[in-house]
């Protein structure tokens, strides 16, 4: 039997993403988002697809409370479209108020079914408009007063949210957005991929915009609405487990150590530190951004909670030479098979995710540690089924590989909660099958499956009924 060591007010649920469920694009005033504009240049998408209807979830926000209850979930973490709430996004543009009321009765509807909403301000769907008038995240003055507004705008409309999330896994909007070009808005050197972009600098400029915008949020949230409303606020980052290729290679171990710097660091040691990791500095040099003093005080001690995401882990081999100046890794080369042979986990859908629940244990423990013992919440982490989308129905509705990850990857947080990580929370992605961003419908991450050839229709996998008796077995009851 597992040992109850939970706090009994632990939050589990599920997380989802606008632009990933929602659908319904042009609906009661909403504005283009880059992902409109991005999904529609050929080739961008494997399948082709966007986001048009995803799982039509702006009509169906009933349906999906409906859902969330059937789990016994304690909370939902959803993102806020911004170009719902402001069309063309700037602190100039009109305000829709339509935009604004249809989040605020989600709200209200959650609360009144005893669920608690974690709200994400900015999940990569920056407003098309703010891209085009002047380069959107990559114009640090522009974009800063801009997301200040919105963030403002939502603060003041929206009172009973008590868990706000400045921004999802800024790591992603950066390298994905401006040095790889897999997603929005798609700038790379890579002339075959863009027309636009600079591998070397974009991202850095980008993720150092992005830690000031957070910033200013959170300054805005603390000094006019925190005292009132008695919420809190934070940020959410992505990271995968390391360990060194060979561990008896000092060489692997330290830069087992910087992939977790270039990733997790990049943004936490700003908010926690007030300066980047001591080996971005070294690679980058002065394509590295610096903070004035007024942004180190704006950006450090910014976080009420860390929001982690966390869904696989790597072997991580050190390289020879001078790095490649599009490096973002920290100049290291990551495997899931080490010295010895031994794999890190079995395959999934998903190149990029292999589970290994002890990755995630290690690394709770490391960011607890590097950072003081901050209060956290693990906002998404799941699994793709390698196969999924290919199987029958009912097939796909017996998902035990999803099971068992989840089984193991609580388990695991629940270890390191016991050896004193401060964990309040855990939001497993994703509550249903969606938009699953560059690989279109292809790879399923929900525990519910949606029939996209039959009209979004939503069947609970095993999934769905097994983590609330997971974790009711280590949640404790006085």
């Amino acid at each position: 039997m597992p040992t109850p060591v939970l706090p009994k007010d632990f939050q589990w649920g599920f997380a989802t993403a606008s632009y990933q469920i929602e659908g319904a694009p042009e609906a009661d005033g909403r504005g283009p988002s880059i992902w409109d504009t991005f999904c529609k240049i050929p080739g961008k998408i494997a399948d082709g697809s966007s986001g048009a209807v995803a799982c039509d979830s702006y009509n169906r926000t009933a349906e999906d409370i409906e859902l969330l209850k059937s789990t016994g979930a304690r909370a939902y973490r959803f993102s806020i479209s911004w170009s719902r709430i402001i069309p063309i996004g700037g602190r100039e543009d009109p305000i829709n108020e339509k935009g604004i009321a249809f989040y605020k009765k989600f709200v209200d509807d959650l609360l009144a079914e005893g669920i608690t909403p974690f709200v994400t301000l900015f999940h990569w769907d920056l407003p098309d408009g703010l891209d085009k008038r002047y380069g959107g995240l990559l114009n640090k003055e522009e974009f800063v007063k801009d997301y200040e507004h919105y963030a403002r705008t939502l603060f003041a409309a929206m009172p009973k949210v008590k868990h706000w999330i400045t921004f999802n896994e800024p790591w992603c909007s950066s390298i994905l957005g401006y040095n790889t070009g897999l997603f929005a808005p798609g700038h790379t050197s890579d002339r075959s991929k863009s027309p636009v972009g600079d591998s070397t600098r974009e991202a850095w400029i980008v993720g150092h915009n992005l830690l000031i915008a957070h910033g200013a949020a959170v300054k805005i949230y603390r000094e006019e609405f925190k005292s009132k409303d008695g919420g809190e606020i934070g940020i959410t980052l992505n990271g995968d487990a390391t360990y060194p290729w060979d561990p008896n290679d000092p060489l692997d171990v330290e830069a087992a150590e910087r992939k977790l710097e270039f990733s997790i660091s990049w943004f936490a040691d700003p908010i926690y530190f007030g300066r980047y990791p001591e080996s971005m500095i070294k690679q980058l040099g002065d394509r590295l951004p610096t903070f004035t003093p007024e942004e180190v005080a704006l950006v450090k001690d910014s976080n009420d909670f860390y929001g982690m995401n966390h869904y696989t882990a790597n072997y991580v081999k050190h390289k020879t030479g001078t790095a490649d100046p599009a490096d973002f890794v920290g100049h290291l080369d990551m495997f899931f098979e080490n010295k010895a042979g031994e794999c890190i986990g079995p395959e999934t859908q998903s190149v990029w995710l292999r589970p290994n629940p002890n990755g995630f244990y290690e690394l709770l423990k490391w960011i607890s540690k590097r950072y003081g013992g901050p209060k956290i919440f693990v906002t998404e982490n799941g699994t793709s089924l390698k196969g999924e989308n290919d199987l029958p129905r009912e097939k796909i509705l017996d998902d035990e590989f999803r099971v068992e990850y989840f089984r193991g990857y609580i388990g695991a947080l629940a270890d390191a909660v016991k050896d004193g990580v401060d964990v309040r929370g855990y939001l497993a992605w994703s509550l249903m099958d969606n938009f699953e961003w560059a690989e279109g419908y292809e790879t399923r991450f929900g525990v519910t499956f949606v029939d996209y050839e039959g009209g979004q229709k939503r069947y609970p996998k095993k999934s769905a009924q097994t983590i609330g008796p997971i974790f009711e077995g280590f949640i404790k009851k006085e």
